[in-house]
């Protein structure tokens, strides 16, 4: 039982994974040319001219790498899709590393679907055997 759960996982984990880059490789292109949220706001307070010459962001080691949304270096037409599906493998590799890290060694999927603040049940326990009458 222990191998298709796995193997259910992998395929579940793979298949949102496939999405994602999908999206990010094939939509990501079509994202409006328009100011995002904070940069319209900044435009329309006037203070988006107030911004300093030289921002902490541009001296990060990824700065030289990446241009808003695309990558630099690389030709227009797949500059953005590209910084697209980048961003997703990086996303999704905090995420998975982080799961790595924060999960209890030996936890499987039992203790997880278990309700919160209830000890969870072997299967050979059940309620019934639990010497409660629940009548």
């Amino acid at each position: 039982m222990r191998s298709s759960q796995s193997k259910n996982n992998r395929a579940f984990w793979l298949t949102g994974l496939g999405a994602s880059l999908v999206v990010a490789g094939l939509v990501s292109p079509f994202a409006s040319s328009h100011p995002d949220g904070l940069d319209r706001v900044s435009q329309d307070h006037g203070f988006d001219t107030k911004a300093k010459a030289d921002p902490l962001a541009h001296r990060l080691p990824f700065y030289s790498v990446f241009n808003e949304y695309a990558l630099r270096g690389v030709p227009e037409g797949i500059a953005t899709p590209l910084a697209g599906v980048m961003g997703t493998l990086a996303a999704f590799g905090l995420a998975w590393g982080a799961g790595k890290l924060l999960a209890k060694p030996g936890a499987d999927s039992k203790t997880v679907s278990g309700t919160v603040g209830s000890p969870s049940q072997s299967p050979s326990q059940s309620p019934e055997s639990d010497g409660v009458d629940r009548k």
